[in-house]
């Protein structure tokens, strides 16, 4: 009797993707197998396999989100381990052109102002670039045959908005929240062939972003140490402030994981920390947001209020013209000084080479031997004559002989 083969099994990476971009928690997708929330785990994780009919069952529910065209599970559902991963654009130069990649297909059960790709009815939409053909929907979808500019035009209209936000949280100021995003596109435009071959070209300006708002120089600036307008409404005065107390490193794991959704790998890799260290930082800060904010004690409602909190303040960038003539003028501008100062110095040389001084003084001469002169010696142990006199010379005065007195005669 021969064994009918196994059913096979997409990757284990390949089944959690699935379940998450069909908005299936474990729970939802062990109520539907008939089997235990840890054994879905146990299936994800590669600890144990399906077997017998969970392995069909398991397989046809993974084959159906597959094919949906939507991937979409229950209505208003989230992942329990936090918020769901936002949609990835990918900006990539070949040869002679610049291509523009599309999303990754992951579906968001719900907007937010720090996906990358909110719905077009929330106030962190991307703006559509110009270029743009009217029947596009997405500002970055397969677009062929562009030019650096518009590559760049696409990038920044697709990521500054949720950007300039994703700072104003980390910093709690508005104007560092904007010069952060600015700055951070006129280094991306500065080293625009190394971004627009990066895998993801929105993580990279979101990490040069990050670094220039928690760069410690800005509190010795003058206009950094005034205070800041406050919030209107007392809860978010309250939550920012407690996240605002955070330590930078803190403050940046807890934004990546739950504000912007970033997976824990993901998370470290950003912030250039191991994995348990980062898994330690969000649980700190979590707790800490905790300990003062009872109410936000889940991850799913710490996300929510923090993207009402980001999308508070009317916060606007300059465009894509100004962050790329601002990189170009501080490139002219570094130029035009380096190129100063490498004539003020060859003047200098030429002026100090051309006017030596008028009289020359020789340098005085070393010493040298004289002529049947002894060379001065250390003093050596003495020998017994001078033993004596040295005894006789102690045994006199001080000051001499006494004086001798006149006798009276």
């Amino acid at each position: 009797m021969t064994r009918r083969p196994a059913t096979p099994l997409p990757p284990l990476e390949e089944r959690r993707r699935l379940r998450e971009a069909g908005s299936l928690t474990p729970d939802q997708l062990a109520a539907r197998l008939g089997v235990a929330i840890g054994t879905v785990r146990a299936w994800e994780s590669g600890r144990t396999t399906p077997r017998g009919r969970n392995r069909e069952a398991y397989a046809k529910l993974l084959a159906a989100l597959a094919e949906s065209p939507t991937r979409t599970g229950a209505p208003g559902s989230a992942p329990a381990g936090g918020p769901e991963e936002p949609d990835a654009a990918v900006v990539a130069v070949g040869p002679g052109k610049t291509v523009s990649g599309g999303r990754s297909g992951r579906a968001a059960a719900k907007p937010s102002a720090f996906t990358q790709a909110p719905p077009p009815s929330s106030p962190f939409s991307p703006r559509v670039p110009s270029w743009a053909p009217p029947e596009e929907e997405d500002p970055l979808g397969p677009v062929s045959d562009l030019t650096p500019v518009q590559a760049f035009d696409a990038l920044y209209s697709f990521c500054a908005p949720s950007l300039v936000r994703q700072a104003y949280l980390l910093t709690g100021r508005r104007d560092l929240a904007r010069e952060s995003v600015e700055r951070a596109f006129q280094l991306a435009w500065e080293r625009w062939p190394e971004v627009a071959r990066d895998p993801d070209p929105a993580g990279w300006v979101r990490a040069a972003a990050h670094e220039w708002a928690l760069s410690p120089w800005h509190r010795f600036r003058p206009r950094h140490r005034r205070p800041e307008p406050p919030l209107s409404d007392a809860s978010d005065r309250a939550l920012l402030k407690v996240v605002l107390r955070l330590p930078p490193s803190y403050r940046r794991a807890l934004l990546l994981h739950d504000g912007v959704g970033l997976g824990l790998p993901d998370t470290a890799a950003e912030t250039e920390a191991s994995t348990p260290a980062t898994a330690g930082r969000l649980l700190h800060a979590r707790r800490a947001i905790a300990a003062r904010l009872p109410e936000l004690s889940d991850p799913r409602v710490l996300h929510r209020r923090l993207a009402e909190l980001a999308s508070t303040e009317p916060l606007r960038t300059a465009g894509p013209p100004a962050a790329r003539d601002g990189c170009e003028r501080r490139a002219r501008f570094w130029t035009r000084f380096a190129l100063a100062f490498v004539a003020v110095l060859l003047g200098t040389t030429v002026l100090s080479l051309r006017t030596p001084p008028a009289g020359h003084e020789p340098s005085v001469p070393p010493g040298e031997t004289v002529r049947d002169v002894p060379p001065r010696v250390a003093p050596g142990p003495l020998s017994e004559k001078q033993r004596k006199l040295r005894a006789k010379l102690r045994e006199e005065l001080l000051h001499g002989p006494e004086r001798l007195a006149p006798q009276p005669r």
